[in-house]
């Protein structure tokens, strides 16, 4: 037997913590001396302990654990158990990360609030180019909705292409618009409607010859004068996407979760240059490397002159 001292340093815990498990009935001593008073622990005790401390560790509140403990779970039910607490908590991890990316992006538009020098935005029109793509829905056009959203997309929509035979001919083109009346109940419009959503294009850039190559049932002709996306029958859309005909540019540098500061100092020069917006900015991929921090986009703003 081993002494609290001694239990408590191979457990790797406090004896005082010992003697509050003791006390609330989680871990009883194997022994008690009933002169002294001392507690004196079995190693096939450190078990138990072991499981109250794994369970602690991952949320669950000591009366949960005795809970979970009397009912003498099993160690394949006890690892399931813990593998959905981690998972649960990997996923506040992430949204944590998330939020913390968000309010660094803030403060760095705070920070470069009136810094951005007009040799940054570049007034220029766009071409048209041929997408394979596809959508989903967003809650808002914020960075903390979008990411969630465009990036499964451009995983799955190369997974498809690199199924079909499909080499991308450029670069990625996301585009952006306000989900339809239908899907909303409402206008879907981020101007008054009734909803935030929008819907994500994640597009890749694609010829016809590699289309038609890979048996896909359009070209685009079909889809390209009206920009709606047809199906190919590859598991991806195509759409010839329609260039702006004046879009004020500018490039932005690092993860997409830190686009706010360079899409707020754009809609600082578009306001101060005499400009209006005419609808959601396309970004433009120009590097995609492993590190986010050595991304290059190219942010397209439609612009009219107000």
């Amino acid at each position: 037997m081993f002494t609290i001292g001694d239990f408590a340093r191979y457990g790797r815990v406090s004896a005082r913590m010992l003697r509050h498990y003791d006390a609330i009935g989680l871990l009883r001593p194997a022994r008690t001396d009933p002169a002294s008073g001392y507690r004196f622990y079995e190693a096939a005790q450190l078990a138990r302990l072991n499981r109250i401390i794994a369970l602690k560790d991952l949320g669950f509140s000591l009366q949960q654990v005795g809970a979970i403990l009397d009912e003498q779970v099993s160690v394949p039910e006890l690892r399931g158990m813990l593998r959905l607490r981690q998972a649960e908590l990997e996923e506040a991890l992430t949204a944590a990360g998330a939020r913390l990316a968000q309010v660094e992006a803030r403060l760095r538009t705070i920070e470069s609030e009136g810094r951005m020098s007009a040799d940054d935005v570049v007034v220029k029109r766009t071409e048209t180019v041929l997408l394979a793509e596809l959508s989903g829905i967003a809650a808002s056009y914020g960075p903390e909705d979008i990411g969630p959203v465009i990036q499964p997309l451009y995983d799955e929509l190369c997974r498809r292409l690199a199924a079909a035979g499909v080499t991308a001919a450029g670069p990625g083109l996301a585009y952006y618009e306000d989900v339809p009346e239908e899907s909303t109940g409402s206008t879907g419009s981020t101007n008054g409607g009734g909803s935030d959503a929008v819907v994500v294009h994640a597009g890749m850039v694609v010829t016809p010859e590699a289309l038609a190559k890979a048996g896909a049932k359009t070209d685009g002709s079909s889809s390209g004068r009206s920009g709606t996306p047809a199906p190919t029958g590859l598991g991806f859309d195509v759409v010839t996407l329609p260039g702006l005909d004046c879009a004020a540019t500018v490039v932005h540098h690092g993860p997409m979760s830190r686009i706010l500061p360079t899409a707020q100092n754009l809609a600082h020069w578009i306001d101060a240059n005499g400009y209006r917006s005419a609808g959601y900015a396309r970004e433009l991929y120009l590097e995609c490397p492993p590190d986010q921090e050595k991304w290059i986009t190219e942010i397209q703003e439609p612009v009219v002159r107000a």
